[in-house]
């Protein structure tokens, strides 16, 4: 994997990662039939613009494209980190991904459409929600209050450009990168209601644990643990 800005390859300063890169994280964890290869790649996208990585994303972006996620999908998951992760680290990840549709010919009208038609809404969990949510800091922080409701659930979460599974799939990737437990029982919930299974959940762990690091993994396990639990 080559610094693309100064064509070096990065592993040369330690044969020992580079090791590790070739034979246990490509030579084995890509192949691992517990996620597919697409899912592993949204995985490993939204921790590395979660966390601003730059110097791996040409790679990664273009073999995500190569394992079937859509140029539209990844607009859309850009647009949903800005919201997880910050307006930064998605600014930053748009200035690759437009470097790399453009050396594959991908034109913005292969990109998501800025103003599209929204998924129904579940009225009720939607302000049950609301709800919980105003009761607890509606008088702390009117102000993010509304915003969840009007921007985040009323609006990103319908766009269709990305299934509702793996924008839950993108969102928990994004909050075990960033090491924010504390938010990760109501998405896996969430994702698991959006159809992803316990083991992909599993096999998410491990994909995290390389491109996340072994002690954010670790601190989210037990919050796994717990929602596996109680959802049995």
């Amino acid at each position: 994997m080559q610094d693309s800005t100064t064509g070096v390859d990065p592993t040369l300063a330690s044969p020992a990662f580079a090791r590790y890169t070739n034979q246990t994280v490509l030579g084995d964890l890509w192949k691992r039939p517990q996620l597919k290869a697409r899912d592993r790649s949204v995985v490993t996208l939204s921790v590395l613009v979660a966390r601003n990585q730059a110097i791996e994303m040409p790679f990664h972006f273009g073999l995500a494209l190569d394992n079937g996620v859509k140029p539209a999908e990844i607009s859309e998951m850009i647009a949903h980190l800005a919201f997880y992760s910050g307006w930064g680290n998605a600014t930053a990840a748009s200035a690759v991904v437009a470097r790399v549709f453009a050396e594959r010919g991908i034109g913005s009208d292969q990109a998501s459409a800025a103003e599209v038609a929204l998924l129904p809404l579940n009225e009720a969990a939607e302000q049950q929600r609301a709800q919980t949510v105003e009761e607890n800091f509606g008088e702390v922080a009117p102000g993010v209050v509304q915003y969840t409701t009007d921007v985040l659930f009323r609006d990103l979460w319908l766009r269709p450009g990305l299934a509702p599974r793996d924008r839950s799939l993108v969102t928990v990737s994004a909050l075990v990168a960033n090491g924010q437990v504390a938010q990760i029982p109501y998405h896996l919930n969430r994702a698991m209601d959006n159809g992803l299974t316990r083991d992909e959940a599993s096999e998410a762990l491990t994909q995290l644990a390389f491109y996340a690091g072994w002690p954010n993994v670790f601190s989210a396990m037990p919050v796994f643990k717990d929602v596996f639990a109680k959802r049995v």
